[in-house]
């Protein structure tokens, strides 16, 4: 029996909106995807993400892989604020699994940056009843001990949880633990998802 909802919050709870936010900056899009190759699609960004490096080290990382972008990388990533945002139905969803009596967790990578300077992203977070992000824990998705240290630190049993993420890679890790996973494609398939576990909530 479902007695759990635990939600990544990046590209779920909160639209990562990487292309829009470095358009914003103003990036063609070729510069964006040699920015991303550079950042995103290096293991700097996940070292960031879990901790083991700091933001400097992260920065030379980057520029490293492609010095003769550094200044657009440093334009780009110097302040994070907007590449995360809230999502409209995040906070109406949450209530409403809690009206029903649904514990509701988080469980996402994260860079302490992104946590620091998006905040209007997590604005759901009164609405929670705890989570556990990557750089607080030196782990990341999809690596089982991360979702073993969440179940342990609140006490819970993967059986009565469902795990909803928009990389199957994280929710397969997950339902190898004995989950139920759901990949997020957008609300209205969570919402029918939901229902098919017998989750139908009103919100």
């Amino acid at each position: 029996m479902i007695r759990n909802a635990v939600f990544d919050i990046g590209g779920v709870l909160a639209d990562f909106r990487i292309k829009e936010f470095l358009a914003e900056k103003g990036f063609d899009p070729a510069m964006s995807r040699r920015i991303l190759k550079a950042t995103a699609m290096t293991p700097y960004w996940g070292m960031f993400e879990k901790g083991a490096i700091s933001e400097e080290e992260a920065f030379a990382g980057f520029i490293g892989t492609d010095p003769a972008i550094a200044d657009e990388i440093r334009t780009a990533f110097t302040s994070l604020a907007g590449m995360l945002t809230l999502r409209d139905f995040s906070i109406p969803l949450l209530k409403a699994l809690k009206a029903a009596g649904y514990g509701v967790y988080y469980l996402s990578n994260y860079s302490p940056k992104a946590f620091e300077e998006c905040g209007e992203s997590l604005a759901f977070m009164p609405y929670m009843d705890g989570g556990v992000v990557s750089f607080e824990v030196g782990m990341t998705k999809p690596d089982p001990e991360m979702y073993r240290t969440f179940l342990k630190k609140y006490g819970l049993r993967a059986e009565e949880c469902v795990f909803v993420d928009d990389t199957a890679e994280n929710v397969a890790a997950a339902e190898a633990l004995g989950f139920t996973g759901v990949v997020f494609r957008d609300e209205a398939g969570l919402a029918e998802a939901f229902r098919g576990l017998g989750m139908d909530t009103e919100q």
